[in-house]
């Protein structure tokens, strides 16, 4: 393993993220304190307690996985697809360092900023809501377990585009609608029989549901189950990337 091109590419990426430190942390943090105030004061006053848990508390780890998604996604995506973009991924493809330390790389560093950003919403929550975590260690397992996966969901999008607008198009109309309609502000037991059946199709669901539990000990689905889907994701995405690297998709053309 070539660590030190590893620590080349990872610290080129974090570096370009205290470039744009506006856009890549503060953004996302200020945006998801609109949805505590909107969602928490101005609508959680006049909601009941979900499961004798304050509804500000209950979208907490809904906010923070939505974050994580979107900027897991989004990190990911831009990272691959600029070089490709630049023309400059054939000097990476050419250079003595495997696919697997390329791919380590970038999702590292994709992963740790969305965890990061992840981490100080958490600290900005407590300032709205108060706020426990019943299994702190569960809950960085998934937080860290999501991050990567979705890098590497990223990664493949910003392999697969050809052009800025298909970049966007799978965090804006997949990824984003999924974590909205996962149970990020409700639980799925709210909702009609026939539309909990429906509800559990979607994958973001199994995600949203773990993280849920490791802050309040309750959860829509089984934690056993969540964390199962969590890392059959993670290992459909790793096949999907291989399969990348192997064939040359993308990146040979």
């Amino acid at each position: 393993m070539n660590f030190h091109a590893i620590r080349a590419i990872y610290g080129f990426e974090m570096a370009r993220t205290r470039r744009t430190l506006l856009q890549s942390i503060i953004s996302p943090v200020i945006s998801t304190s609109l949805y505590f105030v909107v969602f928490g004061a101005a609508i959680g006053s006049r909601i009941p307690e979900i499961d004798g848990v304050s509804y500000g508390a209950f979208i907490v780890p809904g906010l923070i996985m939505l974050s994580l998604l979107t900027q897991s996604t989004s990190n990911a995506s831009f990272a691959i697809f600029f070089p490709r973009f630049a023309g400059t991924i054939y000097e990476l493809l050419s250079a003595p360092i495997s696919y697997a330390e390329i791919v380590v790389s970038y999702v590292g560093a994709a992963a740790t900023k969305s965890i990061i950003v992840g981490l100080i919403i958490l600290a900005t929550a407590t300032l709205f809501v108060p706020l426990q975590i019943a299994h702190p260690l569960w809950m960085l397992l998934f937080l860290v377990l999501t991050a990567v996966t979705f890098s590497l969901i990223g990664f493949i999008i910003g392999i697969w585009a050809d052009n800025f607008e298909k970049l966007q198009l799978v965090p804006l109309l997949i990824v984003t609608p999924l974590a909205f309609l996962g149970g990020s502000f409700y639980s799925i037991d709210m909702l009609p029989p026939v539309w909990q059946t429906v509800t559990l199709f979607n994958p973001v669901v199994y995600l949203i549901s773990g993280f849920r539990w490791s802050f309040f000990g309750i959860a829509d689905v089984s934690v056993a189950l969540s964390l199962g889907m969590t890392l059959l994701f993670l290992f459909i995405a790793l096949a999907i990337v291989a399969w990348i690297f192997k064939t040359g998709y993308r990146l040979k053309t």
